[in-house]
């Protein structure tokens, strides 16, 4: 299959041409080279996409010999089965969508090149990682989406809180790699190989035996699952190592949609699924797994039912779905898992290219206090997120009362799954708590829809629309954002009583450069502030359009392929751990189960449909009752404020000590500076004894023949 090597280097060939292109032709030539490198790709990972779904043997393309060390051979070849065909597809699509959004909200950009060979950078280590064969391949694509990551975060590099936000995320990710690392290294210790099928096939005959490890004996597959799983909660922002996720907003929309919500953050619910036959031998390992992501997915919607930033409500949302996918795969349900990292990408990148073209819109305004009544100005963005909402709240029918055949958008058939999964399995805990996560779901999704279209307009409070006016009206002032570093604090105080929140401003276009102002202004006293939203440019609007066929569709046309267990099991040919017996029960849970998700989702939206629409005053007499648990939620459970305590003064402190008493006081002290001084004060000596006069020096030299003779007669 020599396509799989036009699909993995094509994104490289173009980064390579475009980072070294730079700005010596322009935008245009590097726009141009990536945005094809990644269309072909895509055009080339369907057919493969396909050709599985009939089922298929797994196929291995030889790259080159790459290590060679004793009894270790790690050989560069590129897997190809079920799993990283899903993958493929999932990443050269959203990708090359991201690329051709990039061409309408980077235009005024001055780094676009730059930006652009990031992008597919990112995206050839994404594919690095889900096509390799050996679990140092699969290492490498996983620090090369790290590296792309940090880049891509802190693309706006004057904007200081974009700097912090990407080397949080770089830290946060090397905590969980140390866990990847260490597993990996106890993986060839225990199988004396890195080869992905190799260890698949040995590890049942590992299960039971024990292996040492810090001075104790643990189950050995439960020690190197565990390890394993520790990358997979940094990578994929589980609760502990969550926190680098929201502030990663602070990058570019367009790599809010393709990092982190369709791909980079998947990697772990991948690795834990091409490696489920080794999970499979440990139920405490399986169990942790859907403990940490039942608690994540619990933990960030309730986060989400507050924040006032549009793009970090659609953070926040990614890291409870990616809860959604762990808990599957703790159950067991390993192709429900996959199922939802597929609509998961459709929808998710929707709903933040979405966001993105209604911060264009809205001149970079991101708080969405200052939004209301947009559906009549920007049509084409209000559908494309009302698909996306739709399909992640879960809006379908199910397969009851007389109804054969279950139909909805694409997340009523992937999360419904996971509960019933959950359920199947004896998982009740898990299943209740998915279900209160639809309900928190649906809430926080359709909150953030009525505040951004429906309602009286509230442009007139925000500080971004009067710079966009008082330019339009020539005062004599450029709009320019320089790293954003005067729109970084929201108002003080909340509209409908919702608290601001320090740093959730405005993402700038680019830095230091002019932003034109929008051409349309008049006076008005309807809460607008005189300004007329405008409907994103072309190649923002198609993204969404093709989106939104993928969230309308992508359950109800794939769910067999993935979850049914016949065609399942066909479907996925050894590539996952498929629990056939799991897929036949999930069809015979309660009819409560089956209509527990709708249900929450109505639920969620009458509420949201009371509080915004209804009595908008609501939220705030709520907030200011319960402040106490308000500010809780609001400051994200405070772990953000723990960690600082914990970890982060500590560490300055230490390394103040060090500095200080240590590099400056001692080293310094007694090294460089210390011979510095003896050197001076020895040539101050030295000066004194210089008096010119030649007598001195002949007394001197008597002195020095005297002593010279002395020594010689004595010896």
């Amino acid at each position: 299959m020599t396509s799989i090597l036009f699909i993995v280097f094509l994104p490289l060939l173009a980064a390579i041409v475009a980072g070294f292109a730079n700005k010596s032709f322009g935008a245009i030539l590097p726009k141009v080279v990536t945005t094809g490198a990644l269309f072909a790709s895509c055009a080339l990972s369907w057919p493969i996409f396909i050709h599985y779904l009939g089922g298929g043997q797994a196929t291995v393309t030889p790259v080159l010999d790459w290590i060679h060390s004793g009894d270790m051979r790690i050989d560069w070849s590129l897997r190809v089965d079920a799993l990283t065909a899903v993958m493929l597809v999932v990443i050269t699509s959203v990708s090359a969508l991201v690329h051709l959004y990039s061409w309408g909200y980077m235009e005024e950009d001055p780094d676009q090149p730059r930006f652009f060979a990031y992008l597919s950078l990112f995206t050839f280590a994404m594919l690095m990682l889900v096509t390799a064969d050996n679990l140092v391949q699969m290492f490498f694509g996983w620090e090369g989406v790290g590296l792309a990551s940090y880049l891509l975060i802190g693309f706006w590099f004057r904007k200081p809180s974009a700097n912090a936000a990407a080397i949080k995320a770089f830290v946060v990710n090397r905590v969980g790699d140390l866990g990847f690392m260490l597993g990996i290294f106890g993986t060839y210790l225990v199988f004396n190989t890195v080869s992905i099928p190799e260890i698949l096939r040995l590890a049942p005959g590992m299960a039971g035996s024990t292996i040492g490890f810090f001075g104790g004996r643990f189950d050995t597959m439960t020690v190197l699952c565990l390890l394993l799983f520790v990358g997979a909660m940094g990578k994929s922002a589980q609760l502990g190592l969550h926190t680098w996720l929201p502030d990663a907003m602070e990058g570019p929309t367009p790599v809010s949609a393709l990092i982190h919500a369709a791909t980079m953050v998947t990697a772990g619910v991948f690795m834990v699924c091409r490696l489920s036959p080794m999970f499979e031998t440990s139920p405490f390992a399986l169990t942790v797994v859907m403990t940490v992501g039942s608690a994540t997915c619990l933990f960030a919607a309730t986060v989400g039912l507050v924040q006032t930033d549009i793009k970090r409500v659609i953070a926040y949302s990614t890291c409870s779905q990616l809860g959604y996918m762990f808990f599957a795969a703790g159950c067991g349900a390993y192709g429900a898992a996959m199922f939802h990292l597929f609509t998961h990408a459709f929808f998710k990148a929707l709903l933040f290219l979405g966001a993105g073209s209604v911060i264009h819109s809205m001149h970079h305004e991101q708080d969405m206090r200052y939004y209301g009544g947009l559906r009549k100005s920007i049509p084409i963005t209000f559908w494309g997120m009302m698909m996306g909402t739709l399909a992640i709240t879960g809006v379908g029918i199910p397969a009851v009362f007389g109804n054969p055949l279950a139909i909805g958008f694409a997340g009523f058939h992937s999360k419904d799954a996971i509960i019933e999964a959950a359920w199947a399995s004896g998982q009740h805990g898990a299943s209740i708590v998915g279900i209160i996560v639809a309900l928190l779901t649906s809430f926080y999704s359709w909150r953030l829809m009525f505040l951004t279209f429906w309602g009286k307009p509230r442009w007139e409070q925000s500080e971004h629309i009067q710079h966009a006016i008082h330019d339009a009206h020539g005062h004599g002032h450029d709009a320019v954002h320089a790293g954003h570093d005067d729109h970084g604090t929201t108002a003080a105080h909340a509209h409908h009583g919702e608290a601001a929140e320090e740093g959730q401003g405005s993402e700038p276009h680019g830095h230091g450069h002019v932003v034109q102002a929008h051409p349309v202004f008049t006076t008005h006293g309807d809460g607008t502030g005189g300004y007329h939203p405008h409907e994103s440019p072309f190649p923002i609007l198609l993204p969404l359009i093709i989106l939104s066929i993928g969230a309308i569709a992508a359950g109800f046309v794939f769910h067999g392929y993935f979850i049914e267990p016949s065609a399942g099991e066909e479907y996925w040919h050894g590539a996952i751990a498929f629990r056939e017996h799991l897929m036949h029960a999930m069809h015979e849970v309660p009819l409560g189960v089956k209509l527990s998700a709708s249900i929450a989702m109505l639920t969620g939206l009458l509420g949201a449909y009371i509080f915004y629409i209804r009595s908008p005053h609501a939220p705030r007499k709520l907030a200011e009752t319960y402040a106490p648990v308000y500010d809780f939620l609001l400051n994200k459970w405070y772990f953000d404020e723990l960690y600082n305590l914990l970890f982060v003064k500590p560490a300055f402190a230490i390394g103040r000590f060090f500095w200080h008493r240590g590099d400056e006081q001692t080293i310094d002290r007694l090294g460089p500076n210390g011979s510095a001084w003896v050197v001076s004060q020895g040539s101050r000596v030295a000066g004194k004894l210089q008096t010119g006069y030649v007598y001195t020096y002949a007394f001197v030299m008597l002195l020095g023949l005297t002593g010279a003779v002395t020594w010689a007669i004595t010896r």
